[in-house]
């Protein structure tokens, strides 16, 4: 019997004792989700105890016997070579660190331990390993030159494992186009696979990555800033500008409230002055959602200020429009408020000629779902009649600082009508629940028909009474006797605060 085939019969209990204890322990360290770590090492001891009974039927002077010898040797070191690995790195390793070690240093690690597995069953079989090595130099160039960009990748996945520019699950750029930007989803020997917002698989040489800069949105924080550009006229003063743009990307899903937005002025610009808007996020897989919902509300907001947006190339549309033409216009847009206004109660006591009046001043408003309209306790006097869409109304919780919706106003509705009558603070905050348009009257245009009317206060002032007595009433079930009573009552407080606000 060889000397090969006397050595593996003689360390083959000892052998295999080590590869089973090594392979029963690491299940019992290794968690759920990590078992498959297992599949190898004990794959390779059941190949080599099949290896082994093989080798029992094999005759002693077959030639076989002692290839069969050797590959049993080789499957029960390769065995317990894996499992090494294995506790080294995943329980040792990785349980100090808190996370597994990254794939490039397991895979060189494992690549290590079976070549030292082969080049000891080589030995053990009677073969020189160097010999194999030196045989011929040309054959070592060949080598050398056809593997020198495989080689140079894996030298830059090493330096990149050990530099860490960037972790599996981070967002990088690693090339001026924005389309090559990505999140990492693996890191190998050989190249890193990216995936876009585009769900595009990029696999990436590793070698490519050492010679380009990287941008890496996810650290050192998940917190990243983004810039919108946008041009307003330049008759516009800057700081309404600014006001009104960061008014309407408050609130804004996904744009955080600390650190700030802020506008810059940036450029004065051949169409108008051009202002950059930088705001944070830490959701920057979605950043082209969060910048058009920026881009949204200024818009919508620009259009409620009259600031308009110059561009740089216009159309001209040219159209025949006399005084008469604007006169319908104007006339057909006020006669279709001035039917809004005759359904709101307090309004029905202005005389015709009043009521027509108010309605050509009132103004419309446009707002983008989720947009302020008026908060808690601000002293604003507009009044709103919800002409489209629908508001929410929510006002401060009892025990925290947040707000909670108690009721949403749909076509038709109205609110802040004691804000425009009395001056009071807001009592509740309310928000667009959908895209809307409101019809608002200012209090100035209410001072004029007081001012001409003043037998209208008595007759507003009992409406108004009325209706919050009716509204405390069905909160309170109280009696109609006591009602009347509350109603005269508030009707007196009201008309001094009317009063006292318009200076009448």
């Amino acid at each position: 019997m060889s000397a090969i085939v006397e050595q593996v019969l003689s360390g083959e209990v000892l052998g295999v004792t080590i590869a089973f204890t090594l392979t029963v322990s690491l299940r019992l360290l290794i968690p759920e989700h990590g078992r498959k770590l297992l599949r190898q090492p004990v794959g390779f001891l059941i190949a080599h105890l099949v290896a082994m009974l093989v080798l029992g039927f094999v005759p002693d002077s077959a030639p076989l016997r002692r290839i069969l010898a050797v590959v049993a040797l080789v499957l029960l070191l390769a065995s317990i070579g894996r499992s090494l690995v294995v506790l080294v790195l995943d329980v040792v390793v990785g349980r100090r660190l808190h996370r597994p070690p990254p794939k490039i240093i397991r895979d060189l690690t494992q690549g290590v331990v079976y070549a030292i597995v082969l080049l000891f069953a080589l030995r053990a079989a009677g073969i020189d390993p160097s010999s194999l090595l030196t045989t011929s130099a040309l054959l070592t160039a060949v080598i050398g030159l056809s593997l020198q960009e495989t080689l140079g990748n894996l030298f830059a996945g090493l330096a990149i494992q050990l530099q860490r520019p960037f972790d599996v699950g981070d967002w990088i750029q690693f090339e001026p186009d924005d389309k090559r930007v990505g999140r990492v989803v693996e890191v190998n020997w050989r190249a890193t696979t990216v995936i876009t917002l585009d769900d595009v698989e990029l696999i990436v040489p590793n070698g490519v990555l050492a010679k380009s800069p990287i941008k890496n949105f996810t650290k050192p924080s998940p917190r990243s800033r983004r810039s919108v550009y946008l041009v307003a006229p330049s008759d516009t003063h800057p700081r309404r500008v600014h006001q009104v743009i960061l008014e309407a990307i408050d609130g804004v899903d996904g744009v955080l409230a600390d650190p700030p937005p802020h506008v810059v002025t940036s450029d004065f610009a051949a169409d108008g002055v051009q202002y950059w808007v930088r705001f944070w996020t830490e959701e920057f897989h979605r950043r082209d959602r969060i910048d058009g919902d920026v881009r949204d509300r200024i818009w919508y907001a620009f259009r409620r200020a009259g600031i308009s947006m110059p561009y740089q190339t216009r159309t001209v549309h040219m159209r025949q429009e006399n005084e008469e033409t604007r006169a319908k216009a104007a006339d057909a847009a006020t006669h279709r408020r001035e039917q809004v206004l005759r359904g709101i109660d307090f309004l029905e006591v202005l005389p015709a000629a009043e009521l027509a009046r108010v309605a050509g001043e009132a103004r419309l408003r446009q707002y983008l779902a989720g947009e302020l309209v008026v908060r808690h306790g601000d002293r604003s006097t507009d009044f709103f009649i919800v002409e489209r869409g629908a508001v929410a109304i929510l006002v401060p919780d009892a025990d925290g600082p947040g707000e909670h919706e108690v009721a949403q106003l749909a076509e038709g509705k109205f609110f802040g009508e004691m804000a425009l009558m009395t001056g009071e603070p807001r009592t509740a905050t309310v928000r667009a629940a959908s895209d809307c348009e409101l019809l608002v009257i200012g209090s100035e245009t209410f001072k004029q028909s007081l001012e001409t009317s003043p037998d209208l206060l008595q007759r507003i002032s009992h409406v108004l009474a009325e209706r919050q007595a009716a509204l405390e009433a069905k909160a309170s079930e109280r009696a109609e006797g006591a009602q009347a009573e509350v109603v005269n009552e508030r009707e007196n407080q009201i008309l001094r605060r009317i009063r006292s606000f318009f200076s009448l």
